[in-house]
């Protein structure tokens, strides 16, 4: 087994990502677990959180079996507390922060004159306010350097609408939004901001199932266009990316 980890170290080192510390919000199930596995796997020393203490500590497990550092903490990203803490206890154990994926988000659907405030709320805290607070938590650091990556998954519906749809695609339209003026304010500092727009996705989140989850996305699909932001040639930057499954669910 040692040998097994000190390969596993000698090829993180020669990794694309080697040297780099990413912060994956919403990594205990899903898209963000396979997204923070997949930046392990390209050199990333990688911290995750979520609000699922056990799903979490397996995420960590699994993530510190592939070799890479890891560190993990329980947080509720819609909290400024929270994210403060967050922030600064993962620059302690890793370093600063240099790749920022906000993940984090829930779905609550049906007819929005049903809905109460307490349900906008939720929604827009957990898929919008969320992105703002540990955006601007990660910013500062980012700039002092003269570079970063923030990518921020929306989702289609923050580019269509449908029936039920309308506090859900309001918070990712929203999410669009507040990307293209985040990176218009942060471009001139080196840092890249870009959004990733998924269609239906086979995973656990709530209140929406696609249709046929034979034909639905992957959370690899996903993870794979975080890779390809994360990758990207140091002069220039993918702003957005639609992913959509190739075959309509």
């Amino acid at each position: 087994m040692a040998a097994i980890n000190t390969t596993n170290a000698e090829s993180l080192e020669k990794a694309p990502l080697s040297g780099q510390v990413a912060l994956v919000t919403g990594a205990s199930r899903g898209i963000g677990r396979t997204i923070a596995h997949r930046l392990a796997s390209l050199g990333a020393a990688v911290a995750i959180c979520g609000r699922d203490r056990a799903a979490l500590a397996g995420t960590a497990d699994s993530l510190a079996k592939s070799g890479g550092r890891v560190f993990s903490q329980f947080a509720d990203v819609t909290l400024c507390a929270d994210v403060t803490s967050l922030v600064a206890k993962t620059e302690a154990a890793l370093g600063p922060i240099t790749i920022l994926v906000n993940n984090a988000g829930i779905g609550l659907f049906g007819p929005a004159h049903e809905k109460s405030e307490a349900d906008w709320d939720r929604v827009h805290n957990s898929n919008l306010k969320s992105v703002f607070l540990v955006s601007r938590a990660v910013a500062p650091s980012m700039i002092r350097r003269g570079s970063g990556d923030i990518i921020n998954i929306s989702s289609l519906a923050g580019k269509n609408t449908f029936a039920g749809g309308g506090i859900y695609c309001a918070s990712k339209w929203g999410v669009i939004g507040l990307t293209g003026c985040m990176a218009e304010d942060l471009r001139d500092h080196g840092i890249r901001v870009s959004v990733i727009c998924p269609g239906s996705t086979a995973t656990e989140f709530s209140g929406r199932a696609p249709k046929d989850p034979s034909k639905a996305l992957s959370p690899e699909d996903i993870a794979h266009a975080v890779a390809a932001i994360v990758t990207q040639g140091p002069r220039s930057f993918i702003s957005e990316i639609h992913v959509r499954p190739l075959r309509k669910p």
